[in-house]
């Protein structure tokens, strides 16, 4: 059964590598409506994303696997498929109207916790585009 739910990421980049030194953390923050629904114990969120600037949308899918993984799917304007899992690195390509590019996201912590009304998730990763470090970041 799919439910209609409010999901809200909030999330933080540190130490953007650029060529900015006075550049501050960036923080980040989206709530939008959102489907849910989980089949074969894994957790389903799907929703639209509107880029700022730009016409058309991006499809989004969260899946959460038990409390060691989730992935982000995006399609649309932009894709790629994200996976974080603690203590490992996974390379994915992203798909952005620019061109393509090369994104490693290295899982340092992974916290997933189901209450009856509620799923929250935790991850720290750090972030490399092209295989140079770009930031650390907590989601």
């Amino acid at each position: 059964m799919t439910k209609d739910v409010l999901v809200s990421i909030s999330g933080m980049h540190m130490g953007i590598v650029s060529t900015q030194p006075d550049e501050e953390d960036e923080p980040i923050e989206v709530v939008t409506p959102a489907s849910y629904y989980c089949r074969n114990g894994k957790h389903y969120i799907i929703y639209d994303e509107v880029l700022e600037g730009m016409a058309g949308t991006v499809k989004n899918k969260i899946k959460i696997t038990g409390d060691t993984s989730m992935e982000i799917m995006k399609s649309g304007e932009t894709g790629t498929h994200m996976v974080f899992e603690k203590n490992k690195k996974n390379v994915t390509l992203y798909q952005t109207p620019a061109g393509q590019m090369a994104v490693g996201i290295s899982t340092s912590e992974i916290t997933i916790d189901e209450d009856a009304d509620q799923l929250k998730v935790m991850v720290d990763y750090k972030l490399d585009v092209n295989y140079e470090p770009l930031s650390e970041c907590s989601m």
